[in-house]
C-alpha cells in the first residue's frame, strides 16, 4: 500500500458512483489484543460484502483522510485513512494505519464481492 494521493482516490471514488458496489468496512481500537492491556477499551466494527449504491463520494482532509459516500437514504463515513492499494483497477482499497503500522480502519469498494 502507498500513501494516499487525494486526487487519484477521488477519481476512483467517482468511477464507482451510481452503481451497485460491495463494501468492506472495518475499524478496531485494539479489540483483537485487548487482553494485553486491560486499560484500553476494545471496540471494533466489521461489515463485509454489503451491497450499496452511492450518489456522490468525496475524500477530504490533509491526512489522515476522510471519505464520505452519500447514498439515497444515508451516508457511509470513514475517517483516519492513510494508505491506498494502487495496483487494483476495479476495486478501491483504502486503509488507515497507526504510528506503529497497525491497521486501524479499512474501506474497500468493489463491483465484485470480496
Amino acid at each position: 500500500m502507498q500513501p494516499i494521493q487525494r486526487s487519484d482516490v477521488q477519481k476512483r471514488i467517482d468511477r464507482l458512483s451510481d452503481q451497485d458496489v460491495f463494501i468492506h468496512l472495518e475499524m478496531t481500537t485494539g479489540a483483537y489484543a485487548a487482553h494485553y492491556d486491560s486499560s484500553k477499551h476494545p471496540a471494533s466494527t466489521f461489515l463485509t460484502n454489503a451491497l450499496i449504491r452511492y450518489e456522490h463520494g468525496k475524500i477530504t482532509g490533509a491526512g489522515p483522510y476522510r471519505v464520505g459516500l452519500k447514498m439515497r437514504h444515508g451516508w457511509v463515513y470513514v475517517e483516519g485513512l492513510t494508505h491506498c492499494e494502487e495496483t487494483e483497477d476495479e476495486r478501491l482499497l483504502l486503509a488507515g494505519h497507526d504510528s506503529e503500522g497497525k491497521l486501524v480502519v479499512a474501506l474497500q469498494l468493489s463491483p465484485l464481492p470480496f
